[in-house]
């Protein structure tokens, strides 16, 4: 038995070393093939099931290709498998550093890596050195593929540089996105930056003159990420501007800003756009991996006694896949809203030389560019998204009417599992519709009208569902549920009185509608509250312990009346809320030590009910209000670290309230200068 059990790890051990290089190499180019194609998927969609696989792939990309590297420099005097080959194996060398550079789409998975751009160049300098190291020393032996692997080294030394230049770029002091370090388009001014000017149909987002009105205000509106503010001559020009919109083109335009964003931040748009020199520069490393694989093929049948079959195989299978991973990313990039707007044509990406001397290749390459760009934009839809256009859903009743067993719920809590969990569970997801985009539109641009001033624009953002309960009759009421206590006690508040009201309540189509903004809006804010905190951390406050004692409490309410043990719909158990009697203010019996809310909200649904049918459209405007109070106050980096997971509306909000000369982005000064 221990016998046998010796011979099969000697077997192991036997084939691992015959293959254990061709399997890391041919392993790190699907990787890299892997991540060209499915990273761009991380700015539609939020789905785990697919941003776990990138983020898995992405993180072993470069332990692979590190790896291979150094089973390329072991000595290897008995060697097998393509190490009897040294030469062979000195030309794979720069694939694995190639590699490393990684594709175009991703040079950081999250926002955090781009900081680490300095030891991406320490590792690319190692990486270097001991590749070459392994080349230099095949030079003593009479080297033949020496020629083909020089040029496979200019190429990777090339690709590797665009990544950690990129990653400085869009690192902590983020030169990509100060106005002086960005290239602008140079658009047409008749077409963008007169107030007169009817903006393009928002309809086709691929539109060149729609690219260029949007870019003229990302161009502003990207000082932000590095934290600068605007002047009062900048809102007001992007404020008359946004003014003139509909809806739809006012959403499609923060989605194409967002997208810009995103691109700077995580992709090698930065370099591969804007500063001519790379272009020349990817075009010398199209133009060397095209003269290596000739090379290659004109030598290899004069020396195939050197080489085991496999290998063979192995080196024109890298070949041909670094060339598609050169040509194919130029297809991709041709079809981006960056190189549309930046008129950044073929003849910039292959050189002045094509377009000089080989018009005919010109001129057949860019009959491919459009058809590839059909291809991605027309016959594969979840291209065209510029963001998941998914809204996700938390619920409190929900959440309390379905609890896990209290056993396990002590165990996923002692693992650091709840969030991930809950996320499965409890969180769902809804389709950013048109009714809701333009209610929220229509109210934000309300404001925006009689914000004339900055301290108007600040005034007006800091209400919590005042503002709007002020303006309409019969609602002194509800004040105090908007100007007292914190605001995450004011969202949870709202939060189940709306879902009370949403539950008991029928109403006609129209009033429907209503309530199902509110409904939508009060679930996504709950989840950003519990799910998302970074996004609501300047407005979070006691939340967690005010929802957990407030989970607890209504837990405590269904488990006496039986709620639980019956199963109860949430229609029925909204009912069975609203049937208690709360003469007194239950704050009152609570005193200071909870912080529950749940009976709180049962006097306000109450309310709410004494209003005529015109509630349902206060409750939506309340909810609009809480939404653009919280993204006001949050964070730039918070909506751009979201970028990488599928976006979310308060995002687009955020964004659409600044170009709407909304919220405290904005700074008077002498001269109207950036501070």
């Amino acid at each position: 038995m221990f016998h046998s059990i010796q011979l099969l790890f000697h077997w192991i051990q036997l084939w691992w070393d015959a293959w254990n290089l061709r399997a890391v190499i041919l392993f790190s180019l699907f990787l890299q093939i892997f991540l060209f194609f499915s990273a761009p998927l991380r700015k539609r969609t939020s789905n785990s099931l697919v941003t776990i696989p990138i983020w898995l792939a992405y993180n072993l990309a470069d332990a692979t290709a590190i790896f291979g590297v150094g089973l390329i420099s072991k000595p290897c005097g008995n060697a097998l498998g393509p190490y009897a080959n040294p030469e062979l194996v000195a030309f794979w060398a720069p694939f694995l550093l190639l590699h490393l550079g990684g594709p175009d789409t991703i040079t950081a998975f999250a926002l955090e890596d781009n900081e680490l751009w300095l030891r991406h160049l320490l590792q690319l300098v190692v990486q270097l050195a001991t590749s070459a190291y392994v080349f230099i020393i095949t030079l003593s032996s009479n080297n033949q593929l020496w020629l083909p692997t020089l040029l496979m080294f200019i190429s990777a030394l090339i690709k590797s540089t665009e990544r950690t230049r990129s990653l400085y770029l869009a690192s902590w002091r983020r030169p990509s996105v100060t106005p002086e370090n960005v290239e602008a388009p140079n658009p047409e001014p008749s077409t963008v930056g007169d107030n007169n000017v009817s903006m393009p149909d928002a309809d086709d987002t691929t539109d060149p003159d729609l690219l260029a009105a949007v870019y003229l205000h990302f161009d502003t509106v990207k000082g932000l990420i590095a934290d600068l503010k605007f002047s009062v001559g900048e809102r007001d020009k992007s404020r008359l501007f946004f003014l003139d919109l509909t809806p739809q083109q006012a959403f499609e335009t923060v989605k194409i800003e967002l997208n810009f964003l995103y691109e700077i931040l995580f992709t090698k748009t930065p370099v591969l756009r804007g500063y001519y020199r790379f272009n020349r520069s990817r075009f010398v490393s199209s133009m060397s991996c095209l003269t290596a694989f000739v090379l290659f093929h004109s030598m290899d049948p004069k020396h195939k006694f050197l080489h085991h079959k496999i290998d063979v195989e192995i080196t024109y299978t890298l070949l041909l896949g670094t060339i598609v991973h050169e040509v194919i990313p130029f297809f991709v990039i041709n079809s981006s809203d960056w190189n549309t707007v930046t008129s950044w044509q073929l003849a910039d990406y292959f050189g002045n030389v094509i377009r000089k001397f080989l018009p005919f290749l010109w001129v057949i390459c860019v009959t491919i560019a459009i058809a590839m760009r059909l291809i991605f934009l027309e016959c594969i839809p979840i291209m065209k998204q510029r963001w998941s256009g998914c809204i996700s859903q938390y619920n409190l009743i929900f959440y309390c009417l379905h609890p896990r067993p209290e056993k396990w719920d002590k165990l996923i809590g002692n693992l650091g599992l709840t969030n991930i969990l809950d996320s499965r569970k409890y969180v769902t997801t809804k389709r950013f519709d048109n009714v809701l985009r333009d209610f929220i539109y229509d109210e934000l641009r309300i404001k925006s009208i009689k914000a004339v001033g900055v301290e108007t624009a600040k005034e007006l953002c800091s209400a919590k569902g005042d503002w709007v309960l002020e303006r309409e009759d019969g609602c002194d009421n509800l004040l105090p549920y908007t100007r007292h206590g914190d605001y995450d006690k004011i969202l949870l508040l709202w939060h189940i009185a709306t879902e009370l009201c949403y539950n008991t309540e029928k109403g006609n189509s129209e009033n429907k509608k209503f309530f199902e903004i509110s409904k939508v809006l009060s679930d996504y804010m709950l989840y950003l509250l519990i799910m998302e905190p970074s996004m609501m951390f300047a407005v979070a406050g006691t939340a967690q312990i005010r929802f957990k004692d407030t989970c607890a409490e209504a837990k405590l309410f269904f488990e006496d009346r039986g709620v639980l043990e019956k199963e109860e719909d949430m229609i029925q158990a909204c009912k069975i809320v609203l049937d208690v009697h709360t003469m007194v203010n239950p704050s009152t019996i609570k005193g200071d030590t909870s912080k529950t809310v749940f009976f709180d909200a049962c006097i306000l649904a109450k309310e709410l009910k004494k209003l005529n049918n015109n509630k349902r459209k206060i409750l939506s405007k309340v909810w609009v209000e809480l939404l653009s109070y919280a993204a006001c106050r949050s964070n730039a980096n918070s909506h751009v670290t979201h970028l990488s997971k599928g976006g979310q509306l308060i995002s687009l909000v955020w964004l659409l309230m600044i170009h709407l000369g909304l919220g405290d982005w904005f700074e008077v000064g002498e001269g109207h200068q950036r501070q």
